[in-house]
């Protein structure tokens, strides 16, 4: 049985094993594959592993030896799942593997934006403290996090875990979802989305891209948030209509925004976001510490033994037959 990797090197950049994944089949890896190269590339394989190389309808009906696809991530909008279906083609994604990582970013992101590290330790290395007349040499106001409100759109793992960060710093905590959650902690607050935007002083991206989510972030949204307040996105970026948050920066009407994804990625030169006022980007790196590719792999390929065996986990889609 051969297995294919689409594209490879984003999540083992050369400082984790394949062998686990070589033991089941016969693996070709390649670390990236254009569109143009999808069907050359996967043409006689019945398994096909993919992060981001997208797998749509034309492409899917062009690899007829095709019975499993393992998305080594855990959106899975990358596929045609219904042509899938029609093909009866397993497909699965690896939930919850980066779930603390994220998290973590979320709050280096809050953080540098509060308290401006890196223009501090640049400041210092230039020489600025030394020439400074003064101990205490600051360049920018900084912000103390204890007893701001934090918003969270989205209440899954990675929004529950940023809630409990936050509580930690002493945030208020307000949610909200599209479903109203049972069961919250005493100390999270329920609310409408409205109603989050224009109380929080951190708000905090944690839902999927769909067409109610999409451009949920724009100029409207933005009229009703805190001039002080701070937006981080570490989810998708097409929930952000990106032009209204560069305005709003530059203008000054919102105070910054943490953003780790973008519309499109790798982004083009002419993105609004680029070049910002207190916007601080980073290159969709939360999910990609060691820690977390290595439990993305580990699932992974338990995945595919599990369909081999006839019983597959974390299916995304609605095949005819399980395996």
């Amino acid at each position: 049985m051969k297995l294919v990797v689409l594209d490879g090197y984003a999540l083992n950049p050369g400082d984790l094993s394949w062998e686990p994944l070589q033991a089941i089949a016969n693996c070709q890896i390649f670390d990236r594959t254009a569109e143009r190269h999808i069907v050359a590339h996967a043409a006689d394989a019945e398994i096909v592993l993919t992060n981001k190389v997208p797998l749509r309808s034309a492409t899917l009906a062009a690899l007829s030896a095709l019975r499993y696809i393992g998305v080594l991530a855990t959106g899975f909008d990358i596929i045609d799942l219904e042509q899938a279906d029609r093909q009866n083609v397993v497909v699965t994604n690896v939930p919850a593997y980066s779930t603390n990582s994220v998290a973590q970013l979320v709050f280096a992101l809050v953080l540098e934006i509060c308290n401006h590290v890196g223009l501090h330790n640049a400041a210092v290395q230039s020489g600025e403290w030394s020439r400074s007349p003064d101990f205490c040499f600051r360049k920018t106001p900084l912000v103390e996090l204890h007893g701001k409100t934090m918003g969270i759109v989205g209440h899954g793992r990675i929004g529950k875990q940023v809630s409990d960060i936050a509580r930690a710093f002493g945030m208020r905590v307000i949610v909200t979802t599209s479903r109203r959650p049972e069961n919250l902690p005493a100390d999270i607050e329920w609310d409408s989305v409205e109603n989050v935007f224009a109380e929080s002083d951190v708000i905090s991206l944690h839902c999927p891209l769909r067409p109610e989510t999409r451009g949920l972030v724009n100029s409207a949204r933005i009229a009703t948030m805190k001039p002080s307040a701070i937006l981080i996105n570490t989810s998708r970026g097409g929930l952000i209509v990106e032009r209204d948050l560069a305005d709003a920066l530059n203008s000054g009407r919102l105070a910054g925004a943490g953003l780790d994804v973008l519309s499109v990625e790798p982004p083009t030169a002419g993105n609004p976001l680029i070049g910002a006022k207190n916007c601080i980007l980073s290159p969709h790196i939360a999910w990609a510490t060691k820690e977390s590719r290595t439990r993305c792999l580990a699932i992974a390929t338990d995945n595919v033994k599990n369909w081999l065996a006839g019983h597959p986990e974390n299916v995304v889609n609605r095949p005819r037959v399980a395996g």
